[in-house]
This record gives structure tokens, C-alpha cells and sequence, in this order.
């Protein structure tokens, strides 16, 4: 890596997004339909304090990669292949972005993550658990 010149988050989060096909919250609720996962990142006081998406897969984001690798001694029963649809829900859309890349990094090609979170989900009036 030395002699790449350093990029502002920004730019970062530009970059990641080239390669994701981010959805919307409804695209969100019928990849679940279909058998997609929603992987639910926001730590623990956002989830008490506007509730959860039923059925979303809550595992706190420095533990991703390690719950979703299919290959990992420490993966979700969910993380089943390579081929799954995970969408990631952040509060407001910004660092699913980049745990979605990470997780196209480890091979879940079809990683991305929900535009605008959770937030988003909850104003398109999308099921939500208090």
C-alpha cells in the first residue's frame, strides 16, 4: 500500500459504491421474501430505541465478516454459501455501505446494503418490532 495516496471517507464510500446494488426498503423486504437475509448492524441502543426489522439477523458490526464468512468456524447457521443475498442495514445507509464491500471482499458476491437503513425502512412503512 505505500505510495497510495490517502482518501477521505467520502471518497471511500464513492468507491464502494460503484460495486454495490444498493436497494431500496421495499427491494429490501422482497430479497427476504425470496430467502435473502437482512443483516441488522446498528448497535444494541439504536435497536431499543426505534426497534427491529422481524425476521433481520442482528449481529454487531465488528462481528460481521466473522458471523457471515461460510467458511468461518464462527458463522451464523444463515451464512449457508457464497451465493447469498445479504442486504445490511445500518441506521442511515453510510457504514453498511462499507460492511457490504467488506463482505464482497470475503466472497459474498451478492452483498449490498439498504439505502438510507433502517430509517428509510421504517418511514417506507416496512414492519417494524418494538
Amino acid at each position: 500500500m505505500s505510495g497510495q495516496q490517502p482518501v477521505g471517507i467520502d471518497e471511500l464510500l464513492e468507491r464502494v459504491r460503484v460495486d454495490l446494488d444498493r436497494v431500496t426498503p421495499r427491494e429490501a423486504y422482497d430479497t427476504a421474501e425470496a430467502g435473502g437475509i437482512l443483516v441488522d448492524i446498528r448497535y444494541a441502543a439504536l435497536r431499543e430505541r426505534d426497534g427491529l426489522i422481524p425476521g433481520a439477523l442482528v449481529v454487531e458490526r465488528n462481528e460481521l465478516e466473522w458471523r457471515l464468512d461460510p467458511q468461518g468456524s464462527h458463522r451464523a447457521p444463515e451464512a449457508i454459501g457464497h451465493d447469498l443475498r445479504v442486504v445490511v442495514i445500518c441506521n442511515e445507509g453510510y457504514a453498511s455501505s462499507l460492511a457490504a464491500a467488506s463482505l464482497r471482499q470475503l466472497g459474498l458476491r451478492h452483498a449490498t446494503d439498504l439505502i438510507g437503513g433502517f430509517q428509510a425502512w421504517r418511514a417506507a412503512g416496512l414492519p417494524v418490532t418494538v
